[in-house]
């Protein structure tokens, strides 16, 4: 079974005078993706997380944190990340903001993120459990593909299905051309 960590980063979690509902609520969706799922609280500490979050991609290929991604001074979940990570992928928060702006138009304000951590993809999210789920829902179809390369598979890609429905005529250019080989026009 695949292996995925959610660190829930709060103050109040951490403190025990707030729920972990954004944890639980990514918890239950990977179990229901078919992960095995572990669970950790830590405070909005930066050292704290940049900690949990590398002893949780020793032990496991995927890292959800939720909490620290707003603006407020607290909020420091995206510099213990940059501490930590080998490199960013842009592509994972354009997306969450992407379909976080479906919701209201503060998602440009969210600092969501995604990067690598040797071979675990850590993913960023904010975290009210309603943007944490829309944020996991809007990344879920490249995770595995993300996984994947990483791990130096890289010969392999997806059918670009979605994209060659949503060009004007549904057809991609490359099937076009396989249509007209092997006629002449004059």
């Amino acid at each position: 079974m695949r292996r995925a960590f959610v660190l829930t980063v709060s103050d109040g979690v951490a403190a025990g005078t707030r729920l972990d509902e954004s944890g639980e609520a990514l918890g239950t969706r990977l179990a229901g993706l078919g992960w095995d799922v572990e669970r950790a609280v830590v405070p909005d500490e930066e050292d704290a997380v940049a900690d949990a979050v590398q002893r949780a991609a020793a032990d496991h290929r995927l890292v959800i944190t939720t909490g620290g991604t707003g603006l407020g001074p607290r909020d420091r979940t995206p510099q213990a990340l940059a501490r930590v990570l080998d490199y960013p992928i842009a592509g994972f928060g354009e997306v969450m903001r992407a379909e976080g702006r479906k919701s209201t138009a503060l998602a440009d304000l969210s600092r969501s993120l995604a990067g690598a951590l040797g071979m675990s993809l850590v993913i960023a999210v904010p975290g009210s459990p309603r943007a944490a789920l829309e944020s996991l829902a809007a990344v879920e179809p490249l995770i595995d593909h993300a996984l994947e390369t990483m791990a130096g598979r890289t010969s392999q890609h997806p059918e670009p299905n979605d994209a060659a429905a949503a060009r004007p005529g549904g057809r991609d250019t490359d099937d076009t051309r396989d249509d007209h080989q092997g006629h002449s026009h004059s």
